[in-house]
């Protein structure tokens, strides 16, 4: 007897399943034409639009992070191009929404994952490189002098988690975040950047955003500040009584205050100035001489003094190490300029402040931090290993206030790293100094390549002039300039690695 076996046909369409695969083929081929596209995006609107008006901007932002932080987070972990670009665009635009009405929403642990997920990104990248290369682990990367004593400082942040003259454990975390954390981003930049045409990519973001700092202060001091922008400063009076100086309120742009504004605009003016005389077309030497001028312009508005010398001091070095007739004319001329607007006489505020950044003695300010100085002095000599990190400034104020640090006011980076990390930490750090500026000047000699030979100088001399107004300023300590100061520090030894790869790769072709 035979059994007879019905078997439905497989091609043939049955069911909720097989009608909701066809639904999403015809969506993704229409895109947002489909009627199921209108509908999910216009409940979408509605449910944001409530949103907004129950919580506010923070709905939005939320909203934001939700849609596009998953493929955010994938990019910067796997991409660490990608990543470098991120950490450095929103270490430059952190603060224009800090300046808005944001509820206190944490902006600041923005940067604090992105590190993470960077610093994350490194041991994935470090893996995957092992399982290419099984006998290379990488870490040749860091056996450097530079990357070495590096590390020590950092050791010796972590550390100080042990000091006993430390009073605030939290004070500790909160300020380890912009100091050894940040400093773990040079590791990060030297092993993750590996061509010469990234390197140029990153320069020209830098320049770019630097421009957007600069055209922002001159809209600030010519047209006048937004709503939020004033609502941010006169949110706060001891802020107005910084910053209104003379009849005149100093800018700050888009980033924290106006220290930081006037330091990046120093940086980005060094870093053209040098790019100028690399090896490029002549039309963007005209290009990059005008975003000098921008710059330098833009900077007069901060009414930071201790930013002013920097450029002409830079040059001095710049002129030194890369001496020749072009670079003499261009010393020369630029200080016959600036003796011009320091000698000058003039009603203008913003070059009235400018001209006693070169009378440093005729300058109050500067003799009450000579005073404030030589007051911390004893302490300093007695406590080697300082008062503890945070025990100055605003975390000092929050989490210690009745403490003997707290209300001191630093008012420089050496100053704050004496009395936090004592002398022992101001010689760890003059070392660093040292080591990043010695490994410059001795690859800058040694690279053959002539691009990466001005990439060399031109950070040398932005890690050179950093260091000179971390004495007048906390100069490091704020974005960008911490983000800046270490991406500088790691293309000095990326520059002399790649030159080295360069020389291999045509040897090996001959």
């Amino acid at each position: 007897m035979d059994i007879v076996i019905h078997i439905d046909n497989p091609q043939k369409p049955s069911g909720f399943k097989n009608r909701l695969s066809a639904l999403w083929k015809d969506i993704l081929l229409k895109k947002l034409a489909h009627p199921a596209s209108l509908i999910f995006l216009t409940f979408v609107c509605l449910i944001l639009a409530l949103l907004l008006y129950k919580i506010g901007v923070i709905a939005a932002l939320l909203f934001i992070i939700l849609m596009v932080g998953p493929p955010l987070v994938y990019g910067i972990v796997f991409y660490p191009k990608f990543g470098i670009i991120a950490l450095f665009v929103s270490a430059y635009l952190l603060f224009i929404p800090m300046k808005m009405d944001t509820h206190g929403f944490p902006l600041g642990t923005v940067m604090d994952l992105l590190e993470f997920l960077l610093i994350l990104g490194f041991f994935i990248q470090q893996k995957k490189d092992r399982q290419r290369n099984p006998e290379n682990r990488q870490w040749h990367y860091f056996t450097d002098k530079l990357s070495i004593v590096m590390l020590i400082w950092i050791g010796y942040n972590f550390l100080e988690v042990l000091n006993p003259q430390s009073v605030s454990a939290l004070a500790w975390i909160f300020t380890i975040r912009t100091t050894a954390v940040v400093i773990l981003m040079y590791y990060v930049f030297v092993y993750q950047i590996r061509e010469v045409s990234f390197i140029t990519l990153m320069f020209k973001i830098w320049i770019g955003l630097a421009a957007l700092g600069a055209l922002n202060g001159i809209k600030q001091e010519f047209i006048g500040f937004s709503s939020s922008e004033s609502q941010y400063l006169y949110s706060d009076p001891v802020k107005v009584g910084l910053l209104f100086i003379d009849g005149h309120m100093r800018k700050f742009s888009i980033f924290s205050d106006p220290v930081a504004f006037a330091y990046n605009m120093t940086a980005a003016s060094i870093l053209c100035i040098t790019l100028m005389y690399g090896p490029i077309k002549t039309s963007k030497k005209y290009i990059l001489f005008g975003l000098v001028l921008l710059f330098m312009f833009s900077m007069l508005f901060s009414g930071t003094r201790g930013a002013y010398p920097l450029v002409p001091v830079a040059m001095g070095l710049f002129s030194i190490l890369n001496f020749n007739k072009k670079v003499l004319y261009f010393v020369i001329g630029a200080a016959a300029l600036f003796g011009v607007l320091i000698f000058m006489p003039t009603s203008n505020p913003n070059i009235m402040r400018f001209q006693t950044a070169f009378k440093p003695n005729n300058d109050p300010s500067f003799n009450v931090r000579k005073i404030n100085q030589a007051k911390i002095r004893p302490f300093i000599q007695s406590h080697p290993f300082g008062g503890g990190l945070g025990s100055t400034g605003q975390w000092g104020q929050r989490f210690a206030p009745n403490s003997q640090l707290a209300n001191f006011p630093p008012d420089s980076g050496y100053v704050r790293v004496a009395v936090e990390l004592g002398y022992i930490g101001l010689i760890l750090i003059c070392i660093v100094v040292f080591m990043a500026l010695y490994c410059g000047i001795n690859n800058y000699y040694l690279i053959h390549d002539p691009r990466l030979k001005n990439y060399c100088l031109a950070v040398t001399l932005v890690v050179f002039a950093y260091n000179i107004g971390n004495y007048p300023q906390e100069a490091i300590v704020q974005f960008p300039s911490n983000v800046v100061f270490f991406f500088a520090m790691a293309i000095i030894p990326v520059c002399y690695r790649l030159d080295r790869q360069k020389l291999k790769e045509a040897a090996n072709a001959n």
